[in-house]
């Protein structure tokens, strides 16, 4: 961790000053409130709130308070008056409903959801109709045996459709910021789906367990595919046609549909291919590949305008290292679509809770000096090293955070992580970035602007929680 005055060390965090110490002191509420100065406070989702407080003695003190009227925010006032309990808003609503969608969307949710029950049930019924013309059962004879046939195959896209629930509710806010990601990895999870199906014969008894274990990852895969595809068919749609461009999507793929399947069926024709498992799997295995290939290629000539944390980083790094700003066809090129955001350089942790800046240990001090450094900015940056690696970044927004805040955080990030501490007080080596990051950035978002970016288009998510809210009245937000 960080110190100031002395040097980086593993744990802790103390901010050598010629000071009395002070410790941090963690309650659920005790302490002589009367004497009390509050400092700041962490607001959580579901309500609770963390109070930091200097005590009569100076001792910074950490308060738990759970969920209170009072300390709720507009959306949650919204969310109780509606009757919806916020866990299950959070998991069938858009993000910052109702003010995220338009007027009419819940009355066409509510009416598509029956229109959608009754679908299925005729799918079921159906099932069972194409299984008894298949053979299994008939309608003169034995059509228990169709019937328990259908209940075992609609049972397997039932649970391969919890799958999809699951993604939609949990997942549904990271497609907007990397469809290009999620779209390649919706074809891993869809093959991986495809090699439960392929063990079937293998196993037949454990068919049931085994097809519903494949249309659970295919179904993982659609609920990652699909909301990445109306992302990129929006990137398409410049003149607002998003209709058209889904429509036209749809002929190119139900053309591509029905040549794979002709394909499928001579391959399927072929003398050895179903008398051989072996060579079966290996032509499947082929082909897979092949398709994976193809998927990457074609997400890879993508060029999207929107700035997302990805394209930020790399906006931001050869602004820091170089005094320039790529273009986005640059900048798309350049961008890894398979890399994970916890292993990109430098390493920056968004969200993080002011405990964990302060390390537990001589906090006081330290409390303060961030306040006032960081008192124009609408984040708290601060600097973490555990044992000999690279320094962690971390970062928390204050409850007026924005995207740009969440850009300005970056560049001060990468420019710490070029520029490596050269002295002692790291304090001075913090100010000396903010004095970059105020001296340099402005000349950033310019030579965005001459690059073709535009900063309405800058989609950084601040993180939901905790929101840091300034109490004392020498502070500013």
């Amino acid at each position: 961790m960080l110190s100031v005055g002395g040097r980086f060390q593993s744990g802790s965090l103390p901010w050598r000053r010629p000071r009395p110490r002070s410790h941090l002191a963690s309650s659920s509420g005790a302490g002589d409130s009367g004497k009390a100065r509050p400092l700041l406070v962490e607001r959580y989702r579901d309500g609770a709130a963390k109070r930091y407080m200097l005590d009569g003695d100076s001792k910074l003190q950490v308060h738990w308070e759970k969920r209170d009227d009072s300390s709720m925010n507009t959306v949650e006032d919204e969310t109780a008056n509606s009757q919806i309990p916020r866990a299950l808003s959070d998991f069938v609503l858009p993000a910052g409903f109702p003010e995220s969608v338009s007027d009419d969307y819940m009355q066409y949710m509510l009416l598509q959801f029956p229109t959608n029950v009754t679908g299925w049930i005729c799918h079921t019924l159906v099932t069972s109709s194409l299984l008894k013309a298949v053979g299994v059962g008939s309608f003169t004879g034995t059509s228990a045996a169709a019937a328990a046939a259908a209940i075992r195959w609609v049972s397997k896209d039932g649970i391969g459709a919890f799958g999809r629930l699951l993604i939609g509710g949990r997942f549904g806010t990271l497609f907007d910021d990397d469809p290009k990601k999620w779209r390649m990895y919706a074809d891993f999870i869809g093959s991986a789906g495809s090699i439960f199906d392929l063990t079937t014969p293998l196993y037949p008894g454990y068919f049931l367990p085994l097809a519903s274990l494949g249309n659970l990852a295919k179904a993982v895969g659609r609920g990652f595919r699909d909301p990445s595809n109306r992302v990129i068919q929006n990137h398409f749609a410049k003149s607002g046609n998003l209709g058209e461009i889904a429509a036209k999507e749809e002929v190119w793929e139900v053309g591509a549909q029905l040549v794979g399947l002709s394909i499928g069926v001579l391959i399927l024709d072929t003398p050895g291919i179903q008398s051989s498992y072996l060579t079966l799997t290996l032509t499947w295995l082929g082909v897979r590949l092949l398709h994976l290939w193809f998927r990457y290629q074609s997400l890879v000539v993508l060029k999207f305008r929107t700035v997302n944390l990805k394209r930020a980083r790399i906006l931001v790094r050869s602004h820091v290292a170089h005094h320039t700003v790529p273009g986005y066809v640059a900048c798309n090129e350049e961008e890894n679509i398979l890399t994970w955001e916890r292993f990109l350089q430098p390493r920056i942790s968004f969200g993080v809770p002011m405990e964990r800046m302060l390390g537990g240990k001589e906090s006081t001090d330290m409390v303060n000096m961030l306040l006032k450094l960081y008192k124009n900015e609408k984040y708290i940056l601060c600097v973490e090293r555990l044992g000999s690696e690279d320094p962690t970044y971390l970062v928390t927004f204050k409850e007026a955070a924005t995207s740009m805040s969440v850009l300005r955080s970056l560049w001060q990030a990468h420019w710490l992580h070029r520029n490596q501490l050269k002295q002692d007080d790291v304090f001075a080596w913090l100010e000396e970035s903010l004095a970059a990051l105020e001296g340099g950035f402005a000349d950033f978002i310019r030579q965005m602007e001459e690059a073709g970016w535009d900063q309405n288009q800058v989609f950084l998510k601040v993180p939901k929680e905790p929101v840091l809210v300034l109490e004392h009245l020498d502070q500013e937000v």
